[in-house]
């Protein structure tokens, strides 16, 4: 009984965590730039505006956006990573998460893969998953004597991270699976295993 109710648990946290973590993070950046405004909104209206605060930092937030595309926001952006990377602490924690949002909110990734497949590496019996990018290069081909496939092979938990191969296309094994469906398994470590879209495994 406290087994079930253990493993009930768990697949309860399992189900409810993302979702809690969220909207916990949502409500955390928008709850700090609502007080940073609020002190503002009253100078400038005499009063507090409930909802105002959140209006207000969402507009901040598309306004970010668009300056970080622009030379200047670049180079300011630039600024400020090269300082918070010179602090110990605050160097690791704002790379992680850097890394993981990049690869999570930004499409770039997964528009640049165009199929998610397994080789055998660093041995013959052990899979690496992977991500084709292109068809090898002509002269690659032809030196090589057989069909190439370029491949990007990812890092756990950063999927930005990893190696180039150059692969014969017939020691290739190609998967079913989607590249945001690759992204998560690498990022997950594992953990996150997308459903067989063609068969049910054995038994």
């Amino acid at each position: 009984m406290l087994r079930k109710i253990r493993n009930n648990a768990i697949t309860g946290l399992i189900l409810v965590l993302p979702i809690v973590a969220t909207i916990y993070i949502l409500y955390a950046v928008f709850s700090t730039l609502d007080r940073i405004l609020r002190p503002i909104i009253f100078l400038l209206f005499g009063r507090e505006i409930y909802g105002l605060g959140v209006v207000l930092s969402f507009v901040l937030i598309v306004l970010a956006g668009i300056f970080g595309k622009n030379v200047l926001g670049r180079k300011l952006i630039g600024f400020s990573e090269a300082f918070m990377i010179r602090i110990p602490l605050v160097k690791q924690i704002y790379i992680t998460i850097k890394q993981i949002s990049e690869t999570v909110l930004n499409k770039t990734t997964t528009t640049a893969f165009k199929q998610v497949i397994m080789i055998e590496y660093p041995r013959k019996g052990i899979y690496q998953l992977g991500f084709i990018t292109s068809a090898g290069a002509h002269e690659v081909e032809l030196k090589a004597g057989d069909e190439i496939v370029n491949i990007f092979v990812p890092t756990t938990p950063n999927p930005t991270s990893g190696m180039f191969v150059m692969v014969p296309k017939k020691d290739v094994i190609f998967l079913d699976m989607s590249i945001e469906e690759g992204i998560k398994m690498v990022l997950s470590g594992g953990v996150l295993i997308p459903q067989c879209k063609n068969a049910h495994r054995e038994k």
